[in-house]
């Protein structure tokens, strides 16, 4: 596996390594060693599959607080999407920035997502499938989400409309540095 650091720090985009021969390839998507040897979290305690039956659907921004914050691999499986992290660390250089990739079934590229971040994703293709792992088990009480369209962050999603979205992701709020704590 090829591990690049994004601009965002502990960000990664993971990109395979296959090993080639006459019946296809063989690679990892997963090595405890590797992740390790990054200094990434390397017990996954949850995988998730999500299905999106049309292009445009959009998952996000979502994320839990403290001690519940999430750290995320995830990886498109079938189809294309165009993901998106944002920091919500208030101690990083890069508190507030976000990042976009695109994550296809025919790249086979994985993002390492570290707790404190918001995580989204719009599908660019009908039919796409995405699996994650999850280094934190889902804590209602601890979620929280931000506002696909809030102006803090401008995001350039791909495909503006007509979206489909959860009743949920339509009501999340604008950004408030009160809703990265427990006493929002």
């Amino acid at each position: 596996m090829i591990f690049e650091e994004t601009p965002l720090r502990g960000a990664y985009i993971i990109t395979l390594e296959p090993i080639r021969d006459n019946r296809g390839f063989f690679a990892r998507a997963w090595c405890q060693k590797e992740f390790a040897a990054h200094g990434l979290h390397t017990s996954f305690v949850q995988a998730n599959i999500t299905f999106s039956p049309k292009r445009g659907t959009l998952r996000g921004l979502h994320y839990q607080i403290a001690p519940h914050e999430e750290i995320k691999l995830v990886r498109c499986m079938r189809g294309a999407i165009y993901d998106v992290i944002i920091d919500l660390r208030p101690d990083s250089p890069t508190y507030l920035q976000w990042l976009s990739t695109e994550l296809t079934a025919e790249n086979r590229k994985a993002i390492y997502i570290p707790g404190g971040f918001a995580h989204g994703y719009q599908t660019l293709e009908d039919d796409t499938e995405v699996f994650y792992q999850v280094g934190q088990f889902y804590a209602p009480q601890y979620e929280r989400g931000i506002r696909w369209d809030d102006p803090t962050f401008k995001i350039k999603w791909p495909i503006n409309a007509p979206l489909i979205l959860s009743e949920k992701d339509k009501r999340w709020p604008d950004f408030s540095p009160q809703g990265l704590g427990d006493d929002s």
